[in-house]
């Protein structure tokens, strides 16, 4: 599995899906930060990361 860093999650999956991408679940949230994943077009599953902002 393939994991991008992203900075807006909701924002980005709310794109995605208007474009069609298949999101697998709803973004899950973790001490980390923000979790979602997707499938590219061959099948393959790809994380997006947004890292939680406490330091």
């Amino acid at each position: 599995m393939i994991n991008f860093r992203v900075v807006d999650l909701e924002k980005l999956i709310a794109l995605l899906k208007k474009e069609g991408v298949e999101v697998l679940g709803e973004i899950k949230i973790y001490k980390q930060g923000k979790f979602a994943w997707i499938l590219d077009v061959e099948g393959n599953k790809i994380e997006l990361w947004e890292p939680s902002k406490e330091k």
